[in-house]
Order: structure tokens, then sequence, then C-alpha cells
């Protein structure tokens, strides 16, 4: 026999031997169950790890909210599989009814649920806290900053993430350009993200932008419903006109379900509130500014 193959039958012995001692010391039985062991040991080591999801939860006012603003669009088409996905916005909510209602306690409620990797809340108010608002306007000085930082503050205290958003723009035009009432209010919500430390999603500086290059005009086909020919002629002339009243509603005869879905929402013709179109590009915009603002879900965002 050559050098080589003498080699390979000692090495073959000698890995032998631990195995031959161990049935030897223990017996047949337990050397058996000793290696039954082992090998579900290596079975259970070789199982994935446990998918942990993150959640995004969306809070705001209506230009968030399902049916009239960009977060069911964002929900539905600009988050991947990995991330779940909660739209808690409500309509007509400024920073403190939202609260009052309780709102804010739903939204930390499901913030704190256990088995996801991360949680993030996207905060977005404004519209709503401006004056004329009774039960729910704010004054811009002190109670609306301090409003956000207590949001920030009891977000970040169970654990989760918070990022600011600016309002989303209105889209009226006086002489041909932009009236953006709502800078003041986002300027106090960039103010508050400096403060805090809270990423920023500053949606008011990017829609006012892109709703100005498109003038009155382009912009109309971001609303709930097509406007009247008389709101189109003064567009062209470069104003906008105050928002048309829904049309009527189909009244249900005795005995006859109501036409249309069992819930009812007004579909209006105005410059704050989106429809299918307004919402996807403005969803786009917030996936694209979230993606710089926490470069941790940059991934798990679609365009």
């Amino acid at each position: 026999m050559s050098s080589t193959g003498l080699a390979r039958r000692r090495r073959s012995s000698l890995m032998a031997r631990p195995l031959l001692i161990t049935a030897l010391l223990l017996g047949p039985q337990a050397a058996f169950a000793q290696a039954a062991a082992a090998g579900e040991a290596a079975v259970e080591s070789a199982e994935p790890a446990r998918a942990k999801p993150s959640k995004i939860v969306l809070v705001g006012d209506s230009t968030t909210a399902v049916s009239s603003g960009w977060g069911p669009s964002f929900c539905g088409r600009r988050v991947m599989a990995q991330i779940s996905c909660l739209n808690l916005a409500r309509g007509g909510r400024s920073t403190s009814s939202y609260r009052k209602e309780g709102y804010w306690q739903l939204a930390l409620n499901e913030l704190a649920t256990q088995g996801y990797g991360r949680a993030y809340v996207l905060i977005q108010f404004g519209h709503n806290d401006q004056p004329g608002k009774p039960g729910r306007s704010t004054d811009l000085a002190t109670e609306f900053p301090a409003n956000l930082r207590r949001y920030v503050e009891e977000a970040r205290a169970i654990g989760a993430a918070p990022v600011l958003v600016t309002p989303l723009t209105r889209r009226q035009f006086v002489g041909g350009r932009l009236d953006n009432s709502l800078e003041p209010w986002a300027q106090a919500i960039r103010d508050v993200a400096r403060e805090t430390g809270a990423p920023l999603i500053d949606l008011n500086r990017a829609s006012a932008e892109a709703v100005a290059k498109l003038g009155p005009v382009e912009s109309m086909r971001f609303a709930q419903r097509a406007p009247s020919e008389a709101a189109v002629a003064v567009a062209r002339s470069g104003d906008t006109i105050a928002s048309e009243p829904p049309p009527k509603a189909t009244v249900a005869s005795p005995g006859r379900p109501a036409d249309g879905p069992q819930g009812r929402v007004s579909i209006v013709y105005d410059h704050t509130h989106l429809g299918p179109e307004g919402a996807d590009y403005f969803s786009a915009m917030v996936s694209d500014l979230l993606a710089r603002a926490v470069p941790e879900l940059r991934r798990s965002l679609l365009p």
C-alpha cells in the first residue's frame, strides 16, 4: 500500500475513535440518544429567524386620511411587504382635537404593539390648527409647537420613531401665484424638528414648489372630482374659486338600500383634498422625502 493510502486509513481510524469510545462508555442506547439530540439541535439552528417587519403609522388630518389624502396611496403603493402601514389620520383634526378625541392614544397603542422590528409615526398637522376653526384652532406661537413636542416625546417614550411632516399645500392661486397660507405652520414644524432632532419631511415646501410650477389649471387634476367649467375659466385667468359643493346624494326609497357604498364620504371640488391622482402624486413625494429623512427605510419604500 502507498504512503498516501496509509495516511488516509490512519485519519479515518482517528476520526472513528471518539464515537467508539462514546459507545463503549455510555452503551449503545445512550450513544444513539446523544446523536439524535445533536441532530435535532442542528435542525433547530438551521431554521430561519422569525420575521420582524417594521410598522409605519400615519397621524394627521384629512390631507393624510382615507378618501381625501395621500395616506391611502402611501400605505397601498409606496411600502414593500416587510412594512406594516396603518393610516390613523382623521379629517378635521388638529394637534389639539386629535389628542382630545382619543386618536393619539390609539396611535400610541398601535406603536407599542409587540412583534415589530421598529415602529415609526408620521405626524402631519396644520390645516385645522389655523384660526377660524372653533374647538380645533391652536395658537401658532405657543400651543401648536408645544403639542408637536409632546407628540414627539410620547412616541419616543414607548420606543417609536416620530417623523414630523409639514402640511400639504393648498392649491390656491391669486394673480397666477400660489398662495401658500400654511407656510407659517410649516416653519413652526421645521423649528420643532430642529429642536427635538426628529426627522423632517418638508412636504409643504416640496408640494408648494410642484403645484406652483404646474399652475392653477394643471393642478386641478389633483382634486377629488373634476371642476366645473366656471372654475376652469377662472383658473385660466390665474385665480382659483372657492370649493364647489358635492352633487346631491341619491336618496334611498323605502325598502331599498341606498345607491353606492355602505359608507359615504363628501366628494367635493376644492383646493385642499385629494382624489386618486393627487393621492398617488403626493404619496410618491412623501415616499421620496421619507427615504431621505430616514435612510434605514429606503430599501422598504417604493417610488
